[in-house]
């Protein structure tokens, strides 16, 4: 399976460039193309990760298909053979690592569903005893279980970092009667995913979601419960009050953290064995969860 930085062999240029996805206009659908490109602390590295894209790829398909009972997606097929011409040419360069997908009007919000403290969660309870203006109990260790899953939505920003929005503050930008549908979906697809992934021996610590409406009905769009969009720890491995056994990004940021550079671009070379260990968490992510083998 060879490496894939962008999506140039097609030559057709691509509606949006993201840190990771090459997204292409057709029509009334979309061409997402995952590629090996790994971001963190909102840089994208120079360094690629062999097998990220199809693991990114197949893992939201994987959930797309999982949770399609508890809400509508955007996905139409991940057979490049029945895509449109000439993306239909690219099969060796797509297979595995693209979605055919129903374009939707995407809603401006980030659903995080959180149902253990870590990351920016950690920090805000740490400073307010509260994470998006939900009071927490007192008392929470780093990497404990809350009470009951939380809904913490941020504003979706083009540039920098996504900020942090109170429920009644997402009321008052997208609307009640929408709010009230992406807390409820976000929730329920948080707690059918969880259950889940402990079955198979891991901890869904949180997650985040894009919603879109397509004939104004709520489907999920972009990624699903991905090492890029999740935590996912090691629930043998459990143990509140410090840092979790991780399948995701957690690795890479702890590595980063140990450098001299201040997370702006441009981002830092990786080296070869933390390229290796980054890939061999992806692909044991997905081998947990779905049981079935990439390579």
């Amino acid at each position: 399976m060879s490496l894939l930085k962008d999506s140039n062999f097609m030559n057709v240029e691509p509606m949006v460039k993201g840190k990771v996805r090459d997204i292409f206009d057709l029509d009334d659908k979309l061409l997402i193309v995952v590629t090996d490109r790994i971001s963190a602390f909102d840089c994208v590295f120079p360094n690629l990760i062999p097998h990220k894209g199809n693991v990114l790829n197949m893992i939201s398909k994987f959930w797309f298909d999982y949770t399609s009972d508890v809400v509508a997606n955007h996905v139409i097929t991940t057979d490049v053979s029945k895509y449109p011409t000439p993306y239909n040419e690219y099969t060796k360069e797509l297979q595995g690592r693209s979605m055919l997908v129903q374009k939707v009007d995407i809603i401006p919000i980030e659903c995080i569903v959180r149902g253990y403290l870590e990351g920016s969660g950690l920090k805000d309870y740490k400073k307010t005893g509260a994470i998006c203006g939900i009071k927490l109990r007192e008392g929470l260790l780093q990497g404990d279980k809350l009470d009951e899953p939380i809904f913490t939505p941020s504003t979706k920003a083009s540039e920098g970092h996504d900020m942090n929005v109170t429920y009644e503050q997402l009321i008052n930008i997208i609307g009640e009667d929408l709010a009230v549908k992406i807390k409820k979906a976000s929730l329920e697809l948080y707690k059918k995913a969880s259950e889940y992934a402990l079955s198979k021996g891991l901890i869904l610590a949180d997650t985040k979601f894009e919603f879109g409406l397509l004939d104004n009905k709520l489907v999920v769009a972009d990624e699903m419960f991905t090492p890029d969009s999740s935590r996912f720890w090691d629930a043998s491995d459990y143990k509140p009050g410090r840092a979790q056994k991780s399948f995701d990004k957690q690795y890479l940021r702890e590595y980063l953290e140990t450098l001299d550079w201040d997370k702006t671009p441009p981002a830092p070379s990786l080296p070869t064995d933390i390229i290796n260990k980054t890939s061999q968490k992806y692909l044991q992510v997905y081998r947990i969860l779905t049981g079935k083998e990439l390579i």
